[in-house]
């Protein structure tokens, strides 16, 4: 009995093997269903800023866009899964949305008060414009003092005050 009992088991279980099915994971497409929602000029996924702060930044973003045809796109989240660095899942939000010429960004400002970090992504064609250091100086000097005050909605609206005001020069 045990013999047979024996057998069963190791011809069963061979099988069981073969027959199994496993999950495979597809990164590129986990990584495009993390971006594929409808983008505007403010995109608060946070809920960090209020309907106040998404609209007037909304209007001076869409009027900013029309004078001078600079886009600036902003967007809170509070998670960057399945990226494991902040940097490469804003680098990888603006190639998904440079994609669509509706909505590619001229700039990009990812913002994420869970995680307490920033991040913007500009095309190379500004850069005698907007250069990393200003940037910088930008985000550190407007930005990040608002933000520490918990007003993201007025530390994101000085940033992107000084960055239209450098894009207007010249």
């Amino acid at each position: 009995m045990k013999k047979i009992f024996f057998l069963v088991i190791i011809i069963l279980f061979p099988a069981s093997i073969l027959f199994s099915q496993t999950k495979k994971e597809n990164t590129v497409t986990d990584a495009q269903n993390v971006f594929s929602r409808p983008y505007d000029y403010v995109n608060d996924f946070e809920k960090i800023l209020n309907p106040d702060q998404i609209t007037n930044l909304t209007n001076t973003l869409k009027a900013f866009e029309k004078q001078f045809l600079y886009k600036i796109t902003v967007v809170t989240t509070s998670t960057i899964q399945p990226y494991t660095s902040f940097p490469d899942y804003s680098l990888e939000l603006d190639k998904y949305l440079a994609k669509d010429p509706k909505l590619d960004p001229t700039i990009l400002i990812v913002v994420s008060k869970e995680l307490r970090q920033i991040q913007v992504q500009s095309i190379d064609l500004i850069r005698y414009k907007l250069s990393d250091n200003d940037t910088q100086n930008i985000i550190t000097t407007y930005a990040v003092p608002e933000f520490k005050k918990g007003d993201y909605g007025k530390g994101l609206e000085l940033a992107v005050d000084q960055i239209m005001n450098k894009l207007k020069t010249y």
